[in-house]
């Protein structure tokens, strides 16, 4: 007996990544469901070979749902999670509101799997930024064989992070600029047609953005509070895909050797690094694959056990909508929930 599964937040990219996925990887659902805000009732969805049509998030009984995958944003979710998760579905979400909640287990499968059974608590789960979960599937399997000490990264954040009025929004500045037009910014601070801004949510009393800041927290939950960490978050004229510039420094000797090996047999990553022209991966090739890569692995000479790294990733499939479903998987195979009854 499959379970009844809705997507709230179905026609946002996440959304919309969440029922191709939940499709792809043949999860056992009886019934699919697409949910969304009024002004989205009716609107179609493709789930599969099938086309759904989205329901108004205000009306929607949710009493014979086993799990939900919240991808509304933090306002939705404050107010809609609770009530969700009071009517018996696991509430898998993918927004900041319930992160660094205590009683919310922070999850990202390949690292923290056996952190899923303390979802009863609230009876929801979160998924970690975007730019986070990438980053700990890469660091996790290093941390078990030498342990990290300390960690800064720069990323370098794709536009699809901020929705799809800031993919729209590079679509049209790009255009404008090579049809001489006018150059209008609605979605970022300044332009990002052609331009980097160093700046990815609002800015915090220390001088850290709120993204800077997620990465640092949600590391420290998901892997080890031990860990230091500091990041300089960065977005870029990319549509897709997210990448970072990673230094690690470890506690105990690791070789260059060492840390390809164990990357290459860790689950969720795929190292792809030769030493010449076009010997990595760029945010590009990520697109649409469900794989950390990983790049540029090589000794940092200024500390002592010092490595440097590049690492991408689809921030719309592992940094969000693939971790979900993920989540999802390890409640089922862990037989964690069952369904409630036969779905329709």
């Amino acid at each position: 007996m499959g379970y009844k599964v809705a997507v709230v937040g179905a026609t946002g990219n996440v959304g919309r990544e969440m029922l191709d996925i939940l499709a792809e990887r043949n999860f056992p659902a009886d019934e699919v469901v697409a949910v969304a805000s009024r002004r989205s009732q009716g609107v179609e969805c493709s789930f599969g070979d099938k086309t759904l049509k989205v329901k108004a998030l205000d009306h929607f009984d949710f009493s014979d749902v086993d799990i939900c995958l919240m991808s509304a944003g933090g306002a939705v979710s404050k107010e809609w999670s609770p009530k969700i998760a009071a009517q018996g579905a696991v509430v898998i979400d993918n927004s900041s509101a319930w992160r660094m909640d205590p009683d919310v287990p922070l999850v990202v499968p390949e690292v923290n799997a056996d952190a899923v059974a303390g979802f009863a608590k609230k009876n929801i789960i979160a998924n970690p930024n975007c730019s986070t979960a990438q980053l700990v599937v890469a660091l996790k399997p290093l941390h078990d064989k030498a342990k990290i000490k300390r960690v800064v990264v720069a990323t370098y954040q794709s536009v699809s992070g901020a929705g799809k009025e800031a993919m729209d929004e590079l679509f049209s500045q790009s255009k404008a600029v090579f049809t001489l037009g006018e150059v209008e910014t609605k979605k970022f601070p300044k332009r990002i047609a052609f331009n980097v801004i160093p700046q990815i949510d609002v800015f915090m009393e220390d001088g850290y953005t709120k993204e800077e800041w997620k990465m640092m927290m949600e590391t420290k939950k998901i892997l080890d509070p031990h860990i230091k960490l500091t990041a300089t978050c960065v977005r870029v004229p990319v549509f897709v895909g997210h990448s970072e510039a990673v230094n690690v420094e470890f506690e105990n000797p690791i070789s260059v050797e060492e840390a390809r090996a164990i990357l290459r047999s860790a689950p969720g990553c795929l190292v792809i690094d030769k030493h010449e022209p076009g010997g990595y991966v760029t945010p590009y090739e990520c697109v649409g694959e469900d794989t950390t890569y990983i790049s540029r692995i090589r000794t940092d000479p200024t500390i002592d056990n010092g490595l440097q790294m590049w690492v991408v990733s689809d921030n719309l499939r592992k940094g969000a909508a693939l971790n979900a479903v993920q989540i999802a998987e390890c409640l089922d195979s862990r037989k964690l929930i069952r369904a409630k009854k036969k779905a329709a």
